[in-house]
């Protein structure tokens, strides 16, 4: 494309990315290896059943479609010896105040880490193209029927791998802050799955858009992609002040379905530093015009980014796809937690039961994702109705996906 006329700015341009390195067969283990990490909480005094065995029943049921520490204990009751032998237990299985005492105990962030683990070393992604980036959306999501000690609700971030279908990392918000002080926690907890952060892009919505995060996001060698709102408003008036009608069109797709029409038209370019925008290391403004057309009615907003990356590794097309990619997090995992595993509905009010399940059905949904699923719910079904089949594929020690 040509270059602008604008002094300190310039279009994007293309520069190619190497693709990531595959997963050995050394890195693949079965469920029971996997959750064999978790300590337990327990006195060793008197344990009757091994911990891996009773998180790979709470994993293998949720996968099932069990929404509740109840059916989790129904789904492990109506195994047969079979099932019951593979998952690591005798003639027994616990019951119900057993499997909820114990669940609710557990470290939500450390389980997390393990399955989210285990999932990633599984799944092989599909051939990657010859651009490809890794690209992880953060948002936060609040689980309106748990409550803990004083009726505060439990609000989770999490991070979602979203070429995988999998939530790399989960953190519980402390209930005197917010999204923004969890934020450094959960790329410590990116980290320790992935190993390196380096060459990753996070993309997070407004409450995001912190000089914090993009200090902290680039000493670990990623880069962040954020929506620029009010709560900038030094910025905000910054990207909007820019001679947008002077710099060329970089992408446009059009879109129909459900009776709307839109159309997104992107503008990007390079903002020279100093003198360019008031935000560390951020190389590109970007801006997206949304036009939709609903029962004959054209509504048009503005929206207004910055991306850490330089024009030569982001071209407007693969903006517009990260950009669209964040939504991800709220149509492929939240709703599917509320619609498929009726989340908002689960009442969980002890210990740490509300982070610990919505962890469970995370990797349940990250599951499905890696086998091929693009029903969740009728996964699920399939699953419930062929539980030695799930148990069998979960705890061997080959790849999810070939």
């Amino acid at each position: 494309m040509a270059s602008s006329l604008i002094t300190a700015l310039t279009v994007t341009t293309p520069h190619p990315r190497g693709a990531p390195a595959p997963v050995t067969d050394g890195e693949q283990n079965g469920l029971l290896d996997a959750l064999a990490k978790v300590p337990d909480p327990r006195d060793p005094r008197g344990i009757r059943y091994p911990l891996s065995a009773v998180l790979a029943v709470a994993v293998c049921a949720v996968m099932g479609g069990a929404s509740s520490f109840a059916a989790i204990t129904d789904w492990v009751h109506d195994l047969d010896e079979h099932g019951r032998s593979r998952l690591g237990f005798g003639d027994t299985v616990p019951v119900a105040t057993t499997m909820w005492r114990l669940l609710t105990r557990l470290d939500p962030s450390l389980l997390t880490t393990v399955l989210a683990g285990w999932l990633h070393t599984r799944t092989r992604p599909p051939k990657p193209p010859r651009r490809y980036r890794r690209v992880i959306a953060v948002d936060g999501k609040t689980l309106r029927g748990a409550r803990l000690d004083g009726g505060r609700q439990v609000h989770l971030l999490s991070a979602l791998d979203t070429t995988t279908g999998i939530v790399i990392a989960q953190v519980t918000v402390d209930t005197k802050s917010n999204e923004i002080t969890s934020f450094v926690p959960l790329l410590d907890a990116v980290e320790k799955v992935l190993g390196s952060l380096a060459g990753v892009l996070f993309v997070a919505d407004a409450l995001h858009t912190q000089t914090g995060h993009a200090t902290e996001v680039t000493a670990r060698r990623a880069h962040l992609l954020v929506q620029v709102k009010g709560n900038q408003p030094t910025l905000f008036k910054q990207l909007k002040r820019l001679p947008w009608a002077q710099i060329p069109v970089g992408d446009r797709t059009r879109d129909r379905g459900h009776g709307r029409r839109e159309t997104r038209t992107l503008k990007a370019v390079t903002v020279a530093t100093p003198g360019g925008i008031g935000f560390p290391h951020a190389q590109q403004a970007i801006r997206i015009t949304r036009t939709r057309i609903v029962a004959g009615r054209t509504s048009r907003e503005t929206a207004y980014l910055t991306v850490s990356l330089p024009a030569g590794q982001a071209l407007p097309r693969d903006l517009q796809t990260w950009i669209r990619r964040h939504w991800h997090i709220e149509n492929r995992l939240h709703h599917v937690r509320d619609v498929t595993f009726r989340e908002d509905l689960h009442q969980a009010r002890t210990g740490t039961g509300p982070a610990v399940i919505a962890t469970l059905r995370n990797t349940a949904i990250g599951w499905h994702r890696a086998t091929g699923a693009t029903n969740i719910a009728r996964a699920t079904r399939q699953a419930s109705h062929q539980s030695n089949t799930l148990i069998t594929a979960v705890t061997s020690s080959y790849p999810t996906t070939q």
